[in-house]
């Protein structure tokens, strides 16, 4: 296929799905090295190179004595539990299928993985053949099977920026759930919270898969240096500069005033970045669907960045999501912006430099708020950037019954609440999450690892900011990530990188 064509990119995603499927099988089979996939894949319209490395957060080593401290009545291993009940009873039926599901391989996945092999597969007699992988190569391995019509995955793993890409493949969640007959116990889908429904399983209000994890940036600081200065968590955007400033001024460079995801390219610093644009106003799209990146809150927003990076570790331009988090663990930064899933980690003497010294609060003011009917492609600015995904049902399964009994187990609400015990906190996409028992009992505000919870939950409902979900939306990011990348290492002036990203937004629009 000419490289020309690969570029026919509009509603329609099945030529993309194609390319990148034909591309990901050259990949895999020694045929195409990592650099031209990853050029094949960028004019197919779909970047992957801060994806393909990219698992977000270090993985828990989970023990069997573990789980088991975290059963609770609604446990499918519980004596007596409906559920238990339930799963004994469907399996009868299904004994003997095996379900295929690829995911992310992360904490939650990984958790959720081993309860399934020690209470969903031995109580219903189904197998689950559950594959984990980095980002990049389950969006590789998703495209190439519903490109191929294969249906060899029942289940997948869907990040909310893959929403526009990837909709057309799921069964309707809303028609299982009229299934009586398959109905888990207690499923409680009006438990899910309504902001991640809308905004991470949903594509033009049309429901498509099932909120899995909500990585969502808040504020976390160093509640000693604040102390030490007399300072308060910030409010505002002012506030917050200017508390950064102050600890920069006295600490540097033993601790900086703050730290940042800003590797040149990567989707982390295209994150970073709009979660400013959006608190000063701005946005990615308008209601025309054309580019807002070149008006005076864009460039506002690119200035406070700037100005931030005044006062973070040299190295910032190295680090991504990770790098960002191990900064602030090893105690190089005062305060900072950045994904709440990290926040248990700090407490982790295994790990971290700050054990008992962190502490979450609300990001500060957005200096106003563009609303979503003023931005395009499902655009809904907040400063706390989200990055959840939903677990899809593939409408090509040839098991649908035991993978929509299987996803509802995996999804939960007491699988999710455990998932949240034992991952570290990254699957609270349930309001009985934050309220579960298991939880609260974990200690006060001082001692509980999981005591972000509060923050994490009121961003979830009132700051959360979701991208733009089209079709294009992959490529785009790491497109405006490169642009950045120019910026925050001096090759290019803002000005000219807010050209850039206006250029790379209308391109990856036009149809």
């Amino acid at each position: 296929m000419a490289e020309a064509d690969w570029k026919q990119m509009n509603e329609d995603p099945r030529p993309t799905l194609q390319a990148v499927a034909d591309a990901a099988r050259s990949y895999r089979q020694g045929q195409l090295s990592r650099r031209r996939f990853l050029q094949l894949c960028a004019a197919a319209g779909l970047g992957m190179g801060g994806l393909l490395t990219a698992c977000r957060r270090e993985a828990p080593v989970l023990s069997g004595k573990a789980i088991a401290a975290t059963v609770g009545p609604q446990s499918a291993v519980t004596s007596g539990s409906d559920q238990k009940a339930f799963l004994r009873d469907v399996g009868r039926s299904m004994q003997g299928t095996t379900l295929h599901v690829v995911s992310e391989d992360t904490p939650p996945c990984k958790v959720i993985r081993g309860l399934m092999l020690q209470e969903f597969e031995p109580l219903t007699g189904i197998h689950v053949e559950w594959e984990l992988h980095s980002l990049g190569e389950v969006l590789s391995r998703v495209t190439t099977d519903v490109a191929q019509g294969s249906g060899h995955y029942d289940i997948y793993y869907c990040d909310h920026s893959w929403l526009g890409l990837l909709h057309g493949e799921a069964a309707d969640p809303h028609e299982l759930l009229g299934r009586a007959d398959l109905a888990y116990p207690d499923y409680r889908f009006d438990d899910i919270l309504a902001p991640l429904v809308e905004h991470t399983a949903s594509y033009r209000k049309q429901l498509v898969g099932i909120p899995f994890d909500i990585p969502i940036l808040i504020m976390m600081y160093r509640k000693d240096v604040l102390h030490e200065f007399g300072l308060k968590p910030p409010r505002t955007l002012a506030d917050y500069l200017t508390a950064i400033r102050t600890i920069h001024r006295a600490k540097a460079p033993a601790l900086y005033g703050t730290t940042g995801q800003w590797k040149s390219g990567h989707y982390a610093l295209e994150c970073e970045m709009t979660a400013w644009l959006w608190a000063h106003g701005g946005s990615l799209f308008g209601a025309d669907k054309q580019p807002t990146l070149g008006d005076e809150r864009a460039e506002a927003a690119l200035a406070y960045m700037l100005e931030l990076g005044n006062y973070m570790p040299k190295a910032v331009s190295r680090w991504d999501w990770q790098g960002q988090a191990q900064s602030f663990r090893q105690g190089l930064a005062g305060l900072y912006l950045g994904w709440s899933e990290y926040f248990p980690s700090f407490d982790d003497p295994k790990l971290s430099k700050i054990v008992g010294l962190a502490e979450a609060a609300a990001p500060p003011r957005e200096l106003s708020l563009r609303q979503p009917d003023q931005c395009g492609f499902d655009e809904a600015p907040g400063i706390s950037h989200q990055g959840g995904s939903c677990m899809m049902l593939s409408r090509r399964s040839r098991h649908v019954d035991a993978a929509w009994i299987f996803l509802q187990w995996a999804t939960s609400a007491d699988v999710t609440a455990r998932a949240s015990l034992l991952g570290g906190g990254a699957t609270p996409t349930r309001r009985s999450s934050f309220d579960d028992p298991r939880i609260r009992q974990l200690g006060d505000g001082l001692t509980n690892p999981l005591r972000h919870f509060p923050v994490t939950l009121d961003a979830i409902e009132h700051r959360m900011g979701t991208e733009p979900h089209f079709a294009n939306w992959p490529q785009l990011s790491l497109e405006l990530a490169v642009e950045l990348g120019r910026m925050t290492t001096g090759q290019q002036t803002l000005r000219q990188t807010l050209q850039g990203m206006d250029v790379a937004a209308r391109r990856a629009v036009k149809v």
